[in-house]
């Protein structure tokens, strides 16, 4: 099920019927719209933020991505230097 969301979301979203920045149903709203359970509705997506296609708006909610061919985002760790002082004698 999760997969068939996902699926006919992706589909709408490349074909631009969802145009970029127009915010997605609550899972919640979604899921009872569907009549599926309220997980289903998130894994279909976090798997869409994943491969790109949606943001996240906080409290808002997740919207389409301004770019529409997606891809997937690269994830980048903060990695933090840490840098020895030599003690004076």
């Amino acid at each position: 099920m999760t997969r068939q969301i996902r699926e006919q979301l992706n589909t709408l979203i490349e074909a631009g019927e969802i145009a970029a920045g127009t915010l997605l149903p609550s899972e919640r709203e979604l899921a009872n719209t569907l009549k599926v359970a309220r997980n289903v509705v998130r894994g279909a997506y976090e798997q869409l933020m994943d491969a790109g296609k949606l943001t996240s708006e906080g409290r808002k909610g997740r919207s389409v991505s301004s770019g529409r061919s997606g891809g997937a985002k690269k994830r980048t760790s903060k990695t933090t230097k840490k840098t020895s002082k030599a003690r004076k004698k």
